[in-house]
């Protein structure tokens, strides 16, 4: 007996053993697979500012799977240095391709603006700056307040106020290319540099030099194409219908309903019929007289004859 129990002991702890053997062998090949399919890719050691060439003690290696790496990463340090970013890069991001000016681009404005737009800049205050909210990469557009020619037929009603420019593109805020890290707070500068087309650069010096310009601030997404007729002393005397107040832009605005009307089950009423009143029949009179049989006292009918 106890020889049997032995060899059961014996063969579990062989089974046993057997399985961790495999188990920790399959462990370690499915991590030197892991580790051969590693590759090591540029990524920003410290925060690398839009317009500015990169240097070496600002990158690093990171090892990424081959499968998880971005399209056009970089795997060498030197690919890499000397290039000026034209977006901001954050601490341990890969560094590629889209997110560099071509090799050879100096550093500054000149290397943030695409092939055939360009950059101007124009004068702001508070008022015209949205309060100091005009920051690099917010989108605006520019409303300028014209006089019209005289002769004109619209000259009789005085300035006319009129978008000029739309869904225009802010690349720096006084000399400042990077946008607070804070954009709660207002930062004032007296110019903001625009990306502009050369079309769209004649109409912006015109209306500066014509008029005060303003800039309405849009929301980053919003890329709808809005037409006005412009405002004018006529159309600003005529008011406007009541507008209103959109949604915050995180929220989907629901279309308000009215709510439906409860429905009405309709019921005829007819009139009440006259009932005649149902008299009870009289009782039936019967003889019947009152035995007593001790203590007990009861009624006992007599028939009729």
């Amino acid at each position: 007996m106890r020889n049997r129990r032995l060899i059961l002991a014996l063969t579990g702890a062989v089974i046993c053993g057997l399985l961790a053997v495999m188990l920790v062998t399959r462990y370690l090949a499915s991590v030197q697979t892991y580790a051969r399919d590693l590759n090591n890719v540029v990524v920003a050691k410290t925060e690398i500012p839009v317009g500015a060439k990169i240097t070496v003690e600002q990158l690093d290696m990171l090892p990424i799977p081959n499968g998880s790496a971005p399209e056009g990463a970089f795997r060498k340090l030197n690919d890499v240095v000397d290039r000026v970013a034209v977006i901001p890069i954050g601490v341990r991001e890969p560094v590629t391709n889209l997110k560099l000016a071509p090799a050879g681009t100096e550093s500054g404005l000149s290397a943030v603006i695409p092939p055939g737009f360009r950059a101007l800049t124009v004068k702001v205050d508070e008022i015209v700056g949205v309060s100091g909210f005009v920051m690099p990469g917010s989108y605006v557009d520019v409303v300028a307040v014209i006089i019209p020619v005289a002769g004109n037929a619209a000259a009789a009603q005085g300035p006319i106020s009129k978008i000029v420019l739309q869904n225009i593109k802010v690349l720096a805020s006084g000399a400042k290319l990077d946008s607070p890290s804070d954009q709660r707070q207002p930062s004032q500068v007296n110019a903001v540099t625009l990306l502009v087309t050369p079309d769209q650069a004649e109409k912006l010096v015109l209306a500066a030099n014509e008029s005060k310009l303003q800039l309405v601030m849009r929301n980053f997404g919003d890329q709808e194409d809005t037409r006005t007729a412009g405002a004018n002393k006529t159309t600003l005397l005529a008011g406007e219908s009541l507008q209103l107040a959109p949604q915050p832009a995180t929220e989907k605005a629901v279309e308000s309903k009215p709510a439906p009307r409860p429905k009405v089950k309709r019921v005829s009423y007819e009139p009440a019929r006259d009932v005649k009143p149902v008299t009870a029949a009289p009782p039936v009179s019967r003889n019947s007289i009152e035995l007593i049989e001790g203590a007990k006292r009861r009624d006992v009918d007599i028939p009729n004859d």
